[in-house]
């Protein structure tokens, strides 16, 4: 569900949309509806999956960091250096 997530630009349509999508995800790997009214907090606690939202933030982080350490010559570290 994070593929290539290190370059979205995150609005905060595509955030809403993104946990919507996880929450469902959750719901049917539990075999839960909501007419079963569980909390999103105890889906969350039974699967025990980390926030989308969370999980792409590291991510686009992490990528940040594997372009300022590039040393091939390319121009991602000189824009960011500029």
């Amino acid at each position: 569900m994070t593929y290539g997530s290190e370059t979205w630009s995150l609005t905060m349509g595509l955030i809403r949309r993104l946990r919507v999508t996880q929450r469902a995800m959750e719901r049917a790997m539990l075999g839960v509806s909501l007419r079963d009214r569980i909390r999103n907090v105890e889906i969350r606690r039974r699967t025990k999956v980390t926030d989308i939202a969370q999980r792409v933030a590291k991510l686009k982080w992490q990528w940040a960091g594997h372009i300022v350490r590039r040393k091939d010559g390319r121009w991602g570290p000189k824009v960011l250096e500029w």
